[in-house]
């Protein structure tokens, strides 16, 4: 879907949550593939028996990753992705958890480097199946002002 979306649109406090995902243990190992982390305790369900969680834990990167794709659903051509801050892996995620992302826009503000544009930051949150947050971290976004439309 697309939707052109200007600076002046956005409202703080403005939420919307995605569809949820459940993590396999085949994510595990195509992450470890692509990122080169293979690391015990991913990896090796025998070594994990002794230590704290007692179990494999999926990567956090991954379920950066995984979270941040199921907000992928709208397509801004008036806004483009300046990167994330504060990221934090809260809780560990297991094989066969489920997580889906809530999303908060929390600040707005005119872009200091770049005329008509402006800085659009969304909280977002990977929650598991219990509620709780296993991920944090805010998207910064990059938004063109009406001001700046030609067309």
């Amino acid at each position: 879907m697309i939707i052109e979306q200007y600076f002046e649109d956005y409202e703080i406090g403005a939420k919307r949550k995605t569809f949820g995902r459940t993590i396999t243990e085949a994510d595990i190992v195509v992450h470890a593939g692509h990122s080169g982390d293979f690391f015990p305790h991913h990896m090796d369900a025998e070594w994990c028996t002794d230590q704290e969680f007692g179990q494999r834990v999926a990567h956090g990167t991954m379920i950066f990753t995984i979270g941040v794709g199921l907000t992928a659903t709208v397509i801004n051509p008036v806004a483009f992705s300046l990167g994330y801050d504060r990221l934090r892996f809260v809780k560990p995620v297991f094989i066969g958890d489920t997580i889906h992302t809530e999303v908060e826009i929390i600040k707005a503000f005119p872009d200091e480097k770049r005329e008509n544009f402006g800085r659009v930051i969304e909280g977002t949150t990977v929650v598991n199946q219990e509620g709780a947050t296993v991920l944090y971290c805010e998207h910064i976004y990059l938004v063109q002002m009406k001001a700046a439309d030609s067309s």
